[in-house]
């Protein structure tokens, strides 16, 4: 009897707590994570990305990043901005303008050793945030940049999480 529950013991079911998982080779230590392509008309968009994924790194990996010097990086992320649109969402029934609008982000990612093989990648991230627009025109205040940013910051925790889990 005793032997049975060990044996059931050691066998396990094979499940994890998501978020614990490394998929990444053991020989990693450091990572380094350029400035992301900006292939949009989007103000420093880019920017935002890369510091929030920087950021996300740090917090949540053992690995030592660097935003210079990528031929000293055991990996290194690759990342294009693809395209950002902003299209309305809903109408004031009242003035015909847009009272609440849809932002979609595609961003390309690639994760490279330094020998070139690919740890990850995915060629199409798709993030939508969405924004009331002011009907006061004199408080009028352009809510696309802070839409943006959460975007930025949702792109960079899942970035993360499947960099580690290899979705």
């Amino acid at each position: 009897m005793a032997a049975c529950a060990v044996l059931v013991l050691l066998s396990g079911c094979g499940y994890h707590t998501a978020g614990h998982a490394n998929a990444l080779p053991e020989g990693l230590h450091s990572i380094a994570v350029p400035a992301f392509e900006n292939k949009t008309h989007v103000y420093r968009v880019e920017q935002m990305l890369t510091s929030a994924v920087v950021r996300e790194l740090v917090t949540r990996t053992k690995y030592s990043i660097a935003q210079t010097r990528a031929e000293d990086a055991d990996a290194v992320l690759h990342g294009t901005v693809l395209a950002i649109n902003a299209s309305p969402l809903t109408f004031d029934n009242q003035t015909g303008r847009a009272s609440s609008v849809l932002v979609t982000m595609n961003v390309a990612v690639k994760l490279v050793t330094r020998n070139g093989n690919v740890l990850y990648e995915n060629p199409n991230y798709t993030f939508r945030d969405q924004y009331q627009v002011s009907r006061e025109i004199t408080s009028f205040f352009e809510e696309d940049s802070p839409a943006v940013a959460r975007m930025s910051r949702d792109f960079a925790a899942t970035l993360v999480s499947d960099v580690l889990e290899a979705y």
